[in-house]
C-alpha cells in the first residue's frame, strides 16, 4: 500500500514539474516574441527617422539590419525595396561611400578624362556632385565612384539586376525576346546613345517618334543589333515579347545609362 502511494506521489510530482516547465517555456517564448517584435518596431522607426533626416547611409544600414534579423517578416520585401532605393540615392548624392574616392581636380582635367581614368560616367560624376554643367575647378575635390558595375539579366524572370561586385544595387523589371530569342552569354556594353534613331528595315524612325521602339536610351552590346533600351510600350514589361533586345521602362534605362560606363559586363541567362 505504501509503495503504491509513493508511486502516485512521484507521478504527481513529475506531472507538476512538466506543467511548470511547459508554462515557463511558453512564457519565455511569448516574452522573446514580444521583445523581438518590440526591437523590430524600434529598428523600423530608427530607419524611418534616418530617412526623414536625409541620413542615407544610416537608413540603408538599418533596413539591412532588419532584413538580417527578421528574414521571415511580412515586410522583408518592402525593406529590400527600401535598400535598393537608398542605393540609388547614395549613388546620386555627394555622400562618399567605400566604393568612392574624393578626387582632386588637376590642371588639364575634364569630366570625360576623369570618368575614363576611373571607369565611371560623366553623367554619374555630374549628378553625384550636383554639377549643372561640365565646368570643374582645379583643386576642388569631387566624389567619383570607382568600383566596376555589372549587369545580370534573367530571361525566365524578366528581371535585370544592377550589381557592384556581389551586391545587388537595384532590380528592374524588363522585357526579353519572344521565343527565347535574347542571346545567352556574357557580353560588354560597347555603345551608348541618348535618344537613339531606330534604323528598321525600309525606314528610319527619329528619336521621340511614338513608333521608335528604342525609347530614350540605347546601350548596345558587342553582339550586333542587340542591346538594352527603353520602350514606347511599358505595358509589355515583364514579358517575352521583343525581337531579342532587353527592354526597360524609359526612366529605368535613363537611370542605368547614367550609372554604367561602356565596357560594363552584361550576363544574360535563361
Amino acid at each position: 500500500m505504501k509503495t503504491r502511494i509513493w508511486v502516485i506521489l512521484i507521478i504527481a510530482l513529475v506531472c507538476a514539474a512538466v506543467v511548470v516547465f511547459l508554462t515557463l517555456n511558453i512564457k519565455s517564448k511569448i516574452t522573446n516574441l514580444s521583445e523581438r517584435s518590440e526591437s523590430q518596431t524600434e529598428l523600423v522607426n530608427l530607419a524611418k527617422s534616418f530617412e526623414e533626416k536625409g541620413n542615407i547611409k544610416e537608413a540603408k544600414a538599418s533596413y539591412k539590419q532588419l532584413i538580417a534579423d527578421f528574414p521571415g517578416a511580412q515586410s522583408v520585401t518592402a525593406w529590400q525595396k527600401k535598400v535598393e532605393d537608398l542605393n540609388i540615392k547614395l549613388l546620386f548624392s555627394p555622400v562618399v561611400t567605400k566604393e568612392c574616392v574624393l578626387y582632386e581636380v588637376k590642371p588639364g582635367d575634364s569630366l570625360y578624362k576623369i570618368a575614363k581614368q576611373l571607369g565611371t560616367t560623366v553623367e554619374l560624376i555630374k549628378v553625384s556632385n550636383n554639377l549643372k554643367n561640365d565646368k570643374i575647378i582645379v583643386g576642388k575635390k569631387i566624389k567619383v565612384w570607382n568600383q566596376p558595375f555589372n549587369i545580370y539579366v534573367s530571361k525566365s524572370q524578366n528581371i535585370l539586376l544592377l550589381k557592384s561586385g556581389d551586391e545587388v544595387l537595384k532590380t528592374y523589371i524588363v522585357a526579353t525576346g519572344l521565343n527565347n530569342s535574347t542571346p545567352v552569354g556574357t557580353f560588354k556594353i560597347t555603345t551608348k546613345l541618348a535618344n537613339p534613331t531606330w534604323f528598321k528595315a525600309g525606314a528610319i524612325v527619329p528619336p521621340g517618334s511614338p513608333e521608335n521602339i528604342l525609347g530614350t536610351r540605347w546601350l548596345g552590346l558587342e553582339i550586333a543589333s542587340y542591346g538594352i533600351h527603353g520602350t514606347t510600350d511599358p505595358s509589355t514589361l515583364g514579358q517575352q515579347v521583343t525581337a531579342g533586345c532587353v527592354r526597360m521602362a524609359n526612366p529605368d534605362v535613363e537611370e542605368l545609362y547614367t550609372i554604367v560606363p561602356s565596357g560594363t559586363e552584361v550576363t544574360i541567362v535563361d
